[in-house]
């Protein structure tokens, strides 16, 4: 399969080792990754705020970069969901728009859905608070939300619980919003400082030593937080700890 990376701009910015992180696992999985090196921001922050006209743009680069793989990967959630869900009102008319939005995946459900790995084996022997975003939660249906009366399911624990060592600790509010909200957190400032504030809290009483996620803008925002509080809380992308535990398929 032809695959490519597709790399959130605030982790090519703030996070690259995320994304090293992400690409040495998919290459311990056997992918060849393809790094196209034209790709740009998928347009999500000018389109939160109603400048259509300006996302319009980096969704037609996106088509132009990405349109000749058979899978794109992404370690976000928020980004995968923007092209899937919400790329249709600048893309539709384009011939094979459908087959690029079914062909993205976050890293997680790349792994688990496309892939088929299964139990991993790997060591990390921690205490791990698993944060799981809205975009990810709601929009891609990474695990099942509490709102909802169905079996419980969780593709990024998934992957993780089997690790020697870890364990995943229990919140008391596993899938509730961290408040990053992206401008949300710049135009409503103090709502999204109390509503990180209160994610921190619930794990600090769980006992999380490192707080993961698939999402690398709600994480950056609560290591944010626990920075100025100076919070011995490590801040740690899923991708990162898969790739420091050395995890395999058994």
């Amino acid at each position: 399969m032809r695959v490519a990376l597709f790399i959130p701009c605030y982790i090519d910015q703030l996070y690259p080792n995320v994304g090293i992180a992400t690409l040495r696992v998919l290459e311990r999985f056997g992918v060849d990754v393809d790094f196209p090196d034209n790709q740009s921001c998928c347009g999500q922050p000018m389109a939160n705020i109603g400048c259509d006209r300006a996302a319009a743009p980096l969704a037609e680069q996106f088509f132009a970069t990405f349109n000749r793989y058979d899978h794109v990967v992404c370690p976000s959630g928020s980004c995968t969901a923007m092209v899937r869900h919400h790329y249709e009102q600048y893309l539709g008319h384009h011939e094979g728009f459908e087959s690029l939005r079914n062909s993205v995946y976050e890293l997680c459900e790349f792994l688990t859905d496309v892939l088929h790995i299964g139990p991993l084996e790997g060591d990390f022997p921690h205490r791990v608070g698993l944060h799981q975003s809205c975009h990810g939660l709601r929009e891609l249906r990474l695990a099942e939300s509490s709102e909802r009366v169905a079996k419980p399911f969780s593709k990024p624990r998934s992957l993780l619980e089997a690790l020697r060592g870890i364990e995943l600790v229990s919140l008391s509010r596993p899938d509730e919003c961290c408040g990053f909200g992206g401008t949300f957190a710049v135009t409503q400032e103090a709502v999204s400082c109390s509503m990180g504030n209160d994610r921190i809290r619930d794990h600090e009483q769980a006992g999380t030593e490192i707080l993961t996620g698939v999402d690398m803008s709600c994480l950056m925002h609560m290591e944010g937080l626990l920075r100025r509080q100076k919070k011995p809380m490590r801040v740690m992308h899923l991708a990162e700890i898969l790739c420091q535990s050395g995890a395999q398929c058994r």
